[in-house]
C-alpha cells in the first residue's frame, strides 16, 4: 500500500481556521442567547440597521458583508418576526428602506447582554493580545472588502445561504 500524499493538515490553514472559530462563535451565541430565534447574522443585521435608520438593503450588504440573495432573505425573515419594517424609497421605488421596529428594539436590547458575553468569552482566551487580535481582523477584513469589491459574486450554486 502506498502512502498517501499529505496535503495541508486542516489546522494550520487560515481559512479552516477562521471557518472553525466562526462556529465556535455561533456556538457560543445560540447557547448565550437561548430562547431567541435569531442567528447571528440576523442579529448583526439587527444591530446595524438600528444603528442607521431608513438604511437600504444595498448598504446592509455593505456594512454587513452578507451577500444580496442571503441579506434579502434575512431581512424577509426579520420583517415576518415584525422586528423590521421595510418600505420603497421615495427617490428609486426599486429600492427599500429597512428600520427596526419597536419589538426589533426590544428583541436587540434583550440579546446584547448575550452577544456581549460571547465576545467577551471568545476574546478572553487571548489575553493581553485581544486588541491586537481585534485590530488584526479589522485590517483583514478592510483589505479583503477592497479587494473583493471587483470580483463578482459567487455564482448561486457555489454560495451558501446560512442566513
Amino acid at each position: 500500500m502506498k502512502n498517501a500524499k499529505r496535503g495541508r493538515r486542516p489546522d494550520v490553514s487560515c481559512l479552516h481556521l477562521l471557518h472553525r472559530a466562526g462556529q465556535c462563535a455561533e456556538v457560543l451565541f445560540a447557547l448565550e442567547a437561548e430562547g431567541s430565534e435569531l442567528t447571528p447574522r440576523q442579529y448583526a443585521v439587527l444591530l446595524t440597521v438600528a444603528d442607521n435608520p431608513d438604511v437600504s438593503q444595498t448598504v446592509l450588504v455593505a456594512e454587513t458583508g452578507v451577500d444580496r440573495s442571503t441579506l434579502a432573505d434575512i431581512v424577509r425573515r426579520l420583517v415576518d418576526k415584525r422586528l423590521l419594517q421595510r418600505k420603497r424609497t421615495k427617490e428609486d421605488a426599486r429600492m427599500y428602506a429597512v428600520r427596526i421596529t419597536p419589538k426589533g428594539q426590544s428583541v436587540l436590547a434583550s440579546l446584547r447582554p448575550a452577544a456581549n458575553r460571547v465576545d467577551a468569552r471568545l476574546l478572553s482566551v487571548l489575553g493581553k493580545n485581544r486588541t491586537q487580535f481585534m485590530d488584526n481582523l479589522r485590517r483583514i477584513v478592510g483589505a479583503m472588502e477592497s479587494r473583493t469589491t471587483e470580483v463578482e459574486e459567487p455564482s448561486p450554486r457555489r454560495r451558501r445561504s446560512g442566513a
